[in-house]
């Protein structure tokens, strides 16, 4: 049987299959190209968005703010608006509190009679705040106009306009600027600012944000006689941060640091734990904010949940790994991770004498590790939200802080509150003159007895 072999024939184009050809081709390329984009653009959208600390600066009152313990209590005493018995709970809580003689207060409350005014805590808030911004910009050559987020808080004075629109107004900022003033948010909303700083320049790429804490004295320096409210006027200081955050990748090199988490903790659902610190009036409708008993074991509770959600991002595989193992054959075992091997430093809000010994004992931290904050409470009290700035400053001051390092601030707060924050030091970080603890750390860190004495009025 006879097969007939085809060939295929030779491909031949006419001129006009030619053009389809390539107009087709040109098509398939146009989209090709729009394709690629579109992968270029989704990894970029997907590429993680790095935060950046620029710089910061702390508030430090002129030496006629200084408050010694015993011009307090005389102060206190000839006021008259007090029992004896009163003034002598506060030397006995002065007198254990580590606070030393250089803390500061604003000059309307050392005078007689004690001079409480919507005057006065305006010119305090203005001081501290004006003071702080004005030094950040002038120190990093900043124009104010080039802000592009601005976040104020300050939990017991929340005036109309806010903080945030007297800063807009004092320092002419952009009319299209986003500003945030928050308000009762307690000591822990200084990182709580860090934490929606974050979030929003992420969301505006390249943006740059002021974040200003402090806290207001005045108005609710506490006049009673209620020992739970009387806490406040021992340990609250006159203080203020300024802070810049970006996210443009082009100021990467002049930052000090990478922002890594923020994880909040909040408990408010809790009565015990909402109660603890709570703004109120006395049995003479005196009106003061309240610190009960049960703070120190509410702030050990909120503390191991918010360490409970941070320890997974932060600490090495070993030690978690051995923290599970310890819970799954001793549950009953009150094992602790080892943080110090997820971090260098330990900025701890200095609340006071107790919480920083409590954080000591739960985080099995050392003396030096403690040393930044148990100094900052010395010498300039519980300044509130931006405490964990002084301490961070501290160590800066000290030239303890280098590239790699990564630092922990954390910190508490009515609500009840714990919020902690993670930066990974970018560059060596060398104290400038604007440290507040410049002119004094060679004398630091200083002996502070757990008791002296204050001779009675």
């Amino acid at each position: 049987m006879n097969q007939t072999m085809h060939k295929a024939s030779p491909i031949s184009l006419t001129m006009s299959e030619l053009t389809t050809l390539l107009s087709s081709s040109g098509f398939i390329f146009e989209i090709f190209i729009s394709l690629l984009v579109l992968h270029l653009i989704y990894q970029r959208l997907r590429r993680r968005v790095k935060v950046y600390l620029l710089d910061f600066t702390c508030y430090r009152a002129p030496d006629s703010n200084r408050l010694p313990m015993s011009t307090l209590l005389e102060t206190i005493y000839l006021a008259n608006q007090i029992d004896q018995e009163s003034i002598d709970f506060q030397a006995r809580i002065l007198e254990r509190s580590w606070l030393s003689n250089q803390t500061s207060i604003p000059p309307s409350l050392t005078e007689i009679p004690l001079k409480k005014s919507l005057t006065s805590v305006q010119t305090e808030t203005m001081t501290t705040i004006f003071t702080s911004v004005d030094d950040l910009l002038k120190k990093n050559k900043i124009s104010p106009r080039s802000i592009d987020i601005l976040i104020t808080n300050c939990s017991l004075h929340a005036p109309t306009p806010s903080l945030s629109a007297m800063v807009i107004n004092k320092f002419h900022m952009r009319s299209n600027i986003k500003s945030f003033n928050l308000s009762g948010m307690g000591c822990a909303a200084g990182i709580l600012s860090v934490s929606l700083a974050n979030d929003l320049v992420k969301v505006h790429r390249g943006s740059l944000a002021l974040i200003v804490s402090t806290e207001a004295l005045n108005t609710h320096w506490y006049i009673g006689k209620d020992r739970s409210m009387l806490l406040t006027n021992c340990l609250f200081r006159m203080g203020a941060a300024a802070v810049l955050m970006s996210s443009n990748d082009q100021d990467r090199g002049n930052a000090k640091y990478e922002l890594l988490h923020v994880v909040r903790t909040n408990k408010a659902k809790d009565d015990r734990a909402y109660q603890c610190i709570y703004q109120d009036t006395d049995s003479e409708l005196k009106q003061g904010v309240s610190i009960t008993k049960d703070v120190i074991s509410v702030a050990g509770d909120v503390l191991k949940m918010n360490l409970s959600t941070l320890g997974p991002l932060v600490l090495p595989y070993l030690e978690l790994l051995q923290y599970v193992i310890c819970k799954i054959y001793k549950p009953s075992s009150t094992y602790t991770p080892n943080f110090k091997k997820a971090f260098e430093h330990f900025c701890i809000h200095t609340g006071g004498r107790a919480v920083i010994q409590a954080m000591e004992m739960n985080l099995n931290l050392k003396k030096e590790d403690i040393e930044p904050s148990k100094m900052t409470l010395h010498r300039f009290g519980n300044t509130s939200s931006s405490s964990v700035w002084y301490a961070l400053s501290y160590l800066e001051a000290k030239r303890r802080v280098k590239r790699g390092d990564k630092v922990l601030q954390i910190a508490f707060g009515s609500g009840f509150k714990c919020n902690s924050a993670v930066w990974r030091c970018i560059r060596e970080v060398e104290p400038d003159t604007d440290n507040k603890w410049l002119d004094f750390i060679e004398s630091y860190p200083v002996d502070v007895p757990d008791s002296i004495s204050i001779r009675p009025c």
